[in-house]
């Protein structure tokens, strides 16, 4: 049931598809498998592997085959050394990192990691890699939860770290375009400098990628207020398997002359090509932002909370986050973090942006004053100034952090009719009792999606056993989705099998992503 197992091939003319891109930049004759994947081209693997760190393969199960691709040879390092002086890395030591995920579960064995500058750069390592049959890896911060930014085997990594350059930015229309390497802080310091923002705000801002972000269609914490990556992102560039340059990197926000193209590519997790520059429109930055903490005693307040907040609060809300008690425990414990309100079983986040400060105050006190009153809200807490509204924000970024203190994370990012959220955290715990040390719920009320997080003194194959399919199938019985925002990387394996895409011979995993970052990062 994997989304990626069957592409259809589309029965039309290659000179009348790549004219919906009128800017593309090479002379193509044929619209082949580096575009479209056929189905005949998909091999399946089950996806368990022993490459998860602290694991035996007689608790993972049997590892998928490496596939006949080639290896590298001296050769192919010759060419990769003229063509990237300095940046083509085989040193070990340097490589570690690129080869382990941000959580350290899961690692590959790369022993050549490539760092381009250009398009034309990352063009002509796949064309290489195509024409000699090499399997790469594409990776950019490689924050990604879901085991999706690193090497299965020896893949080549192609890091885009190195493509980090603003290229053009609009201060009338808001459109800016960026290489797919710019980490997402940088662009949100270089906006907020020309009286703008990112669409887009997450936990890992300050090392994820742009291009990640697309590429998985990441969510975030904004995503309430501004809408998906697929209607803020104009336009992409990207380079295909066999090396070539699609050049969709529009600048438009009405263009109706034909398939969206880039559409394929946005959340398509590194399977059809690499990203190598975005555009997106950047809304203005508000003038004014608050941001209120406040404790509810059951999560049935919390969602009449919510309604309200929407009705109340409406032009100006742009976040609605919640993490529950046992959250809260972990950040005091792990990172002496400081509750500012009395301790409750659930926290609300809200932030409001407008441009009216005193408008904005005005409506933000008449809906605290209501929940207070009614007893929605058992406590809370109001900042306007910058440095109290980050330490707010704090209490739910940096979730995902103390649960690394914690041992092992099952991690599960899931997308549920709102009223079900929690609902499958307080069944989960009760399925599991003692088994599990935290069992814990977190994420985005606004969009229906719960990060749900299990952790566990070390990796235990029963307690993984116990979780899924249960997991799994509570999800689908409610119909919701197993990846909200996170992707599904190597992680779904049991809901997924991991399938391996070659097209043109050049090695692209339904687990991978062009710039390693996993769908939201740290969410």
């Amino acid at each position: 049931m994997g989304i990626f197992q069957r592409f259809a091939r589309l029965p039309l003319k290659s000179t009348y598809i790549w004219s919906l891109c009128p800017q593309y930049s090479t002379d193509l004759t044929t619209v082949d498998s580096a575009l479209i994947v056929r189905s005949s081209q998909l091999i399946q693997h089950r996806c368990v592997h022993s490459r998860v760190m602290g694991a035996s393969p007689g608790n993972t199960g049997a590892a998928p085959p490496r596939l006949p691709f080639s290896r590298v040879t001296q050769e192919d390092l010759a060419f990769f050394r003229a063509l990237l002086p300095g940046r083509t890395i085989t040193d070990p030591d340097l490589l570690k990192s690129s080869n382990v995920d941000w959580l350290k579960t899961v690692e590959g064995n790369s022993e050549v990691l490539l760092r381009p500058k250009t398009t034309e750069e990352v063009s002509q390592i796949l064309r290489h890699c195509n024409e000699r049959n090499l399997a790469v890896c594409p990776q950019g911060g490689n924050t990604g939860l879901v085991g999706g930014s690193v090497p299965v085997f020896d893949e080549i990594i192609l890091s885009t770290s190195l493509m980090s350059q603003v290229i053009t930015f609009d201060n009338i229309s808001g459109i800016l375009t960026c290489q797919a390497g710019c980490v997402l802080e940088n662009l949100s310091n270089y906006l907020e400098e020309r009286g703008f923002i990112m669409p887009l705000d997450l936990g890992a801002k300050g090392s994820c990628h742009i291009g990640g972000n697309v590429s998985t269609n990441a969510g975030g914490l904004r995503l309430l207020r501004y809408g998906s990556l697929r209607g803020t992102v104009l336009g992409l560039e990207v380079v295909l398997a066999d090396g070539r340059i699609l050049n969709c990197l529009a600048t438009l926000r009405k263009d109706n002359t034909g398939y969206d193209l880039k559409q394929l590519f946005i959340g398509s997790e590194g399977t059809l090509g690499v990203i190598t520059a975005v555009s997106i429109l950047c809304p203005h930055k508000p003038k004014a932002v608050n941001v209120a903490f406040l404790g509810c005693s059951s999560f049935q307040q919390l969602l009449e909370t919510f309604q309200r907040c929407r009705g109340m609060l409406g032009e100006i809300l742009s976040a609605f986050e919640f993490l529950d008690a046992s959250c809260m425990s972990l950040l005091e414990k792990h990172l002496k973090l400081t509750n500012p309100i009395t301790e409750s079983p659930f926290y609300i986040v809200i932030e409001t942006a407008g441009s009216n400060a005193t408008h904005d105050e005005e409506k933000l006190h008449k809906f605290l004053e209501e929940v207070m009153t009614s007893s929605l809200v058992t406590d809370g807490t109001v900042a306007t100034e910058a440095t109290k509204i980050k330490a707010l924000w704090s209490l739910r970024e940096r979730v995902t952090e103390a649960l690394t203190h914690e041992g092992y994370t099952y991690k599960y990012d899931i997308s549920l009719p709102v009223e079900k959220i929690y609902d499958l955290v307080q069944d989960m715990r009760g399925h599991l009792g003692d088994m599990a040390k935290n069992v814990v719920g977190y994420g985005h009320v606004g969009d229906g999606n719960l990060h749900l997080n299990i952790t566990s003194p070390s990796k235990d194959p029963a307690l993984l056993a116990a979780i899924e399919p249960y997991v799994y199938e509570w999800t689908s019985e409610w119909k919701g989705s197993i990846s909200a925002e996170h992707g599904l990387g190597f992680n779904s394996r049991p809901v997924r099998p991991c399938t391996y895409f070659s097209p043109l011979r050049c090695f692209w995993r339904g687990n991978g992503s062009p710039t390693g970052f996993s769908g939201e990062n740290y969410p």
